[in-house]
């Protein structure tokens, strides 16, 4: 009998020591899951890339948006201090599918902003409405924030040039990022891993958990110059220049984005729009 018992006594120990430790253990909150990047909203441009893209506030009746960098304007890279806004434009895009394929031929109307001041970045406004686009060629635009990003997530940034996806982190801001005569406010780190090349410029950078665009890629030092052309440079709050050798930067775009009016109008004066005007 006192065998037995004590039988019985040791397994309702052990019991006890296992649900006490199983309550001890604590977990860890799921991270947020990364979508998975396909070339969905993508454009080639003739010389960089580029991105079919709205605002959360656009209608599917207002006309489209192709993103892409300001070095990428088919009249040259706009100079320090240069802005250019509502010019006509007639440029084509070519539209892949979503697993790369070239799919139709956009056209823009208006060069709705261009500029190499503050950040890299240029809009275009189309021929065709969203609604247009999705019903002839089942492609949805890409939507763009209309708030400053975390750091630390996934991104991935894809080239309609090179018909290609890059995957890294947004490894945090530069203060400044200088590159010749250009200097671009807060901009994005990437990890090493978005080893990005010429022709990749314009392409968007997307959250990897919301798919939603957070920058536009524009540069990446290649042979760690300091604050050269091809080798940008960082720059902090005190003025130290920091060199890092191979590492790529995007320029944020919701900036930009809040100056997008309804009916895809440029309003420079629209609240959280803070581009330069020129």
């Amino acid at each position: 009998m006192q065998r037995r018992f004590l039988g019985v006594l040791s397994a309702v120990l052990l019991a006890l020591t296992t649900l006490t430790a199983m309550a001890s253990v604590s977990y860890a909150a799921p991270a947020p899951q990364t979508k998975a990047a396909d070339f969905t909203g993508i454009v080639a441009l003739s010389n960089c890339s580029g991105s079919l893209v709205r605002t959360p506030n656009s209608a599917d009746s207002d006309p489209a948006m192709v993103l892409t960098n300001g070095h990428c304007l088919e009249t040259g890279m706009p100079s320090a201090g240069q802005v250019i806004t509502n010019r006509a434009s007639s440029r084509t895009f070519t539209l892949l599918n979503p697993s790369g394929g070239d799919q139709a031929t956009l056209r823009a109307t208006t060069l709705l902003y261009g500029t190499m001041t503050d950040t890299d970045a240029a809009l275009y406004k189309l021929s065709s409405t969203y609604a247009q686009i999705k019903q002839q060629y089942n492609a949805p635009a890409l939507e763009m924030v209309l708030q400053r990003p975390a750091s630390g997530g996934t991104l991935h940034v894809v080239s309609g040039y090179w018909k290609r996806i890059y995957t890294c982190q947004l490894n945090g801001f530069a203060y400044r990022l200088r590159e010749a005569e250009w200097t671009w406010k807060d901009s994005l780190r990437y990890t090493s891993q978005c080893n990005v090349i010429g022709g990749t410029s314009g392409s968007p950078a997307i959250d990897g958990a919301s798919g939603k665009v957070i920058g536009v890629n524009n540069t990446i030092n290649e042979s760690g110059g300091r604050c050269t052309l091809n080798n940008p440079c960082e720059v902090d709050e005190q003025g130290t220049v920091t060199v890092r050798r191979q590492i790529g930067y995007a320029q944020q775009t919701y900036t930009l984005a809040n100056c997008i009016a309804p009916g895809t109008t440029l309003d420079l004066n629209r609240s959280g729009c803070t581009v330069p005007r020129g």
